[in-house]
């Protein structure tokens, strides 16, 4: 957004507001934090909490954000395996320049070695074959050409061919380079993973050192469930103030933009949107053309995640029995209590059921009672010190909702 080409193309701002990769409501709260830059201690909190993997059957990938620490952990890993090494060297064609652009951003390495059951990670999409970049896989041999067979976390088996990456200019090729889409997988940057998608990874933040690395790494995996700290520096999680004050005026826009739309008649909309199509080639179906089979038809809808974990609560299991029935972080299934009482899934009289019994809960809710009527309810960080830290961050919550849910009974 700093670029002339920006000012310049005087774009129609649309923030994309769906998020697919993330469902885990915990971790995606974190995530937004970050993002706006309300970082408080107990995100640091819950990021330190993160100490095991709960998933098995995957090795996690390991992120680094130094270079060295990558190859060497790959180096090593690759040692350790017996068998001999294959190698596969990059090719290109075209344009000395830009080839070397293009092998310095790909993320299959210029001289790729393997091993059979080494552990690799395919870098590219390629649907139909059925791998995506970021698929995590072990080599479980070689083909009659010499090419790797991969088995893929969900027991998929895949021959990986070579592929290439290209630079294009009006549909003419001016540079390409060839190379097996494969890279070792045991540890990769933090900057060669964006756009990836892990199911688990093992994060090294200490020394992180340039604004939102910290953000690009946790963002990386799916769920609190599969990620893993290995180190976190106090200015891991920095956003640069530029990014943050332009994410908050590119969001006006896109709603001045919504407004604007809304305001339009459906049928002025619909001719916009078909002059749009038309304009870039494309081509809008006709009613004929578009073919929906309305028999027998049936829209599978997702169970609620917090439907779930309160189905478990109800048949007298504890959190830390629901945590290890869903294969979830401790902290997301407290998350998901206090979403059930806010929502009057669960009634505030029977908290006291699920809090550990080391705690007397009627203490944990005075204590609170009395931070928040001197401190607000706004920030958990001041009446956990309040309270002489002498309860985790999760009972400061509960007691907090229950405090709020309680003046909100009172009121009526």
């Amino acid at each position: 957004f700093e670029s002339r080409g920006w000012e310049d193309a005087r774009p129609l701002i649309c923030y994309i507001t769906e998020q697919y990769r993330q469902e885990d409501e915990l971790f995606l709260s974190l995530l937004k934090s970050i993002r706006t830059g309300d970082i408080e201690e107990e995100h640091f909190t819950l990021l330190s909490e993160q100490k095991e993997i709960a998933y098995e059957g995957i090795e996690p990938t390991r992120l680094y954000t130094h270079n060295a620490d990558v190859d060497a952990v790959n180096a090593g890993k690759l040692k350790e395996l017996s068998g001999k090494v294959r190698k596969f060297k990059m090719s290109g064609v075209g344009n000395k320049q830009m080839q070397q652009g293009l092998a310095k951003n790909c993320l299959s390495p210029e001289l790729l070695e393997l091993k059979e059951e080494a552990m690799v990670m395919c870098t590219k999409n390629n649907f139909e074959a059925g791998y995506v970049n970021g698929t995590l896989a072990r080599v479980t041999g070689f083909d009659f050409e010499g090419f790797p067979i991969i088995e893929t976390t969900d027991g998929k088996e895949i021959v990986m061919k070579p592929t290439s990456w290209e630079v294009r200019e009006e549909q003419k090729v001016l540079a390409s380079v060839e190379q097996v889409p494969l890279r070792l997988a045991w540890a990769i940057t933090v900057h060669k993973s964006q756009g990836m998608s892990l199911d688990a990874a093992e994060v090294d933040l200490s020394k992180a050192f340039v604004f939102g690395q910290g953000y690009v790494a946790l963002s990386r995996v799916r769920t609190l469930a599969g990620l893993k700290m290995l180190g976190m520096s106090p200015t891991a999680l920095r956003v640069d103030p530029k990014v943050i004050t332009n994410d908050h005026r590119l969001r006006q826009e896109s709603e001045m933009a919504d407004d604007a739309f809304n305001e339009m008649a459906d049928d002025d909309v619909e001719t916009m949107h078909a002059n749009f199509v038309k304009a870039y080639g494309g081509h809008v179906p006709t009613d004929e053309e578009i073919t929906v089979e309305k028999k027998g038809f049936e829209r599978v809808q997702k169970e609620s995640t917090y439907a779930l974990t309160k189905q478990l609560l109800e048949e007298g299991l504890t959190v830390p029995e629901v945590t290890k029935e869903r294969g979830m972080a401790e902290s997301t299934i407290w998350g998901h209590v206090e979403k059930l009482l806010e929502d009057g899934e669960w009634p505030i009289e029977k908290i006291e059921q699920l809090i550990p019994k080391a705690n007397d809960w009627s203490e944990v809710y005075s204590a609170v009672e009395a931070a928040i009527e001197a401190h607000g309810h706004e920030k958990l960080k001041p009446l956990h010190e309040a309270t002489g830290e002498k309860f985790d961050y999760n009972l400061i919550r509960l007691a907090r909702v229950q405090y709020l849910l309680s003046g909100v009974e009172n009121r009526k």
